[in-house]
């Protein structure tokens, strides 16, 4: 009898992970604290993975907790785990209420593209590149959808709120600032949220089966599981109404037979049987090897459509790094070898080889100069965030982007190490500087260099000049945000490949003059 909650309860379970961890994508008010992402996120696999090898700790087996659920019980992860799922959970939930009469219906399994999306991300994995596996991660995935897509959403109802709010003086709600929107980064987000509320929309969990590839890895742990989805031939009156509500498609009414490679553990087909046939039990059958997979014709029109994609990007990144600027003024372009990473990632290869873009530090950046990158880290970095000196600077004091890496590609860093870690040194370019070119009084840059790695010095007349000291910089574009000179700025910090110990700053203590007590 008690089979038959058995979906009550992994409904409200993962309820309480989509919900939690959208929470922590869409907080734009630093509600939640960066401690607790920690424990939100514990148990997505592949930033799991990532982080245990990484760290070698207790902290990051979240995924060994993951494989262990699944030979006991199944695909759990997916059913209840998974943001992603769980968010085609709510498509194909909406689908059914828009079209009542839409029933599932049992398939084959697209075994030869199931395994293709499995192996694919491995290849470049062995070049130390992750990009697929940051493109197929279902964890990533939803990230993005919520930082890039729902966040900017809820940041807009938020002030739309408190502009009619203000009109009733009231002021209890505040208007928040979004910072740099970026099309060019966003698309991913936006077409990958079109394929996804189409696909389930249509044919419930074929993402999960065919495309993802930590679904297919626990589908085939899922085949040695102890308890299974069965169906009783002796009581089974063939009646269907377990297809169709069935959103893996993997009930095989007429063979009595469930590909639990694919089924989600979902449970939907417990209680329609009218004849109680379906139970959720210990596997006792025997297990007999059969051949009944086929070639899947659909696997030439997959690598013709990815040859054409990768050449369509190549020639998108010879188009961005070809087109010109504008340059009024004659000003020396500024060329940056590196871009810069977070404080914490150590190094462009760690952090590349280890950030799977997600965003969540992106959204819990207070600064918002960690922005979803574009090609600043070449083609197969693409989305991994960057340090954006355009849009803010660095807060000196700052470790929260260390705090909440689900995946140690930003490791956790004290105040006191951070105020000591070069991620760039400062550049400084004379002949862009205002104070050259207008000979007109400035030193933003130097108000805002937290370490003296820029100071003002006698120029000309009654004008003062930037003087840079790199070797006390580090790198937290305060100088660069700040220079107002455009398109290309008079000062910079060019990023370093292998982040740097920076000197400490000496500050001169102010020499105060003895003064006679108050007098009465």
């Amino acid at each position: 009898m008690f089979q038959k909650y058995l979906k009550l309860f992994r409904i409200f379970v993962s309820l309480v992970f989509v919900v939690s961890i959208s929470l922590l994508f869409i907080d734009f008010r630093g509600i939640i604290p960066a401690s607790v992402s920690d424990i939100i996120i514990y148990l997505q696999f592949i930033p799991s993975i990532i982080k245990f090898i990484n760290i070698l700790g207790f902290a990051a087996i979240g995924f060994l907790i993951i494989i262990i659920l699944n030979l006991l019980f199944g695909r759990v992860y997916c059913s209840t785990v998974c943001p992603l799922g769980v968010l085609q959970d709510v498509i194909s939930f909406m689908a059914k209420r828009i079209r009542k009469k839409k029933k599932y219906k049992f398939a084959r399994a697209h075994n030869v593209l199931r395994y293709v999306f499995l192996i694919l991300p491995l290849i470049p994995l062995i070049f130390g590149s992750i990009f697929l596996i940051n493109l197929l991660d279902p964890y990533s995935n939803f990230g993005r959808i919520s930082s890039d897509l729902l966040r900017p959403s809820a940041i807009g109802i938020n002030n739309l709120v408190s502009i009619l709010l203000e009109k009733l003086n009231i002021y209890s709600v505040h208007q928040v600032d979004y910072q740099h929107f970026k099309l060019t980064t966003t698309l991913f987000p936006i077409a990958f949220t079109g394929f996804i509320i189409w696909i389930s929309f249509y044919h419930g969990r074929l993402f999960c089966n065919t495309v993802c590839p930590v679904g297919t890895l626990l589908g085939l742990l899922s085949r040695i599981s102890i308890l299974k989805i069965r169906i009783n031939p002796s009581t089974c009156t063939k009646c269907g109404k377990c297809i169709a509500v069935c959103k893996a498609n993997c009930i095989n009414i007429k063979k009595l037979d469930v590909d639990f490679s694919r089924c989600i553990a979902c449970y939907n087909c417990i209680k329609p049987c009218p004849e109680d046939a379906i139970k959720y039990q210990l596997d006792m059958r025997k297990k007999t090897k059969t051949r009944e997979e086929t070639i899947d014709t659909d696997k030439r029109e997959f690598v013709a459509k990815s040859v054409i994609y990768a050449l369509g990007l190549f020639g998108l990144t010879k188009l961005a790094k070809s087109q010109p600027a504008n340059n009024e003024k004659k000003l020396i372009p500024v060329e940056k070898e590196n871009p810069v990473s977070p404080p914490g990632s150590g190094s462009l290869r760690h952090y590349n080889n280890n950030c799977t873009a997600c965003h969540l530090c992106v959204t819990a950046c207070p600064t918002k100069v960690l922005q979803p990158s574009f090609l600043e880290f070449g083609f197969t970095g693409m989305m991994q965030p960057f340090m954006d000196y355009k849009t803010n600077y660095c807060n000196f004091e700052c470790t929260i982007c260390g705090d909440v890496c689900p995946t140690g590609a930003i490791l956790p860093l004290t105040v006191e190490e951070k105020k000591l870690t070069q991620i760039g040194r400062v550049h400084f370019i004379m002949k862009n500087c205002i104070v050259y070119t207008d000979r007109t009084a400035c030193g933003s840059c130097s108000e805002h260099c937290p370490t003296q790695a820029v100071s003002m010095v006698p120029y000309i007349e009654d004008l003062t000049i930037p003087f840079i000291n790199p070797p006390t910089c580090v790198g937290c574009g305060a100088c660069e945000y700040a220079c107002p000179v455009e398109p290309h700025k008079a000062i910079y910090v060019e990023g370093n490949s292998i982040h740097q110990p920076a000197e400490k700053p000496y500050f001169e203590k102010l020499e105060v003059e003895d003064q006679e007590e108050f007098p009465f």
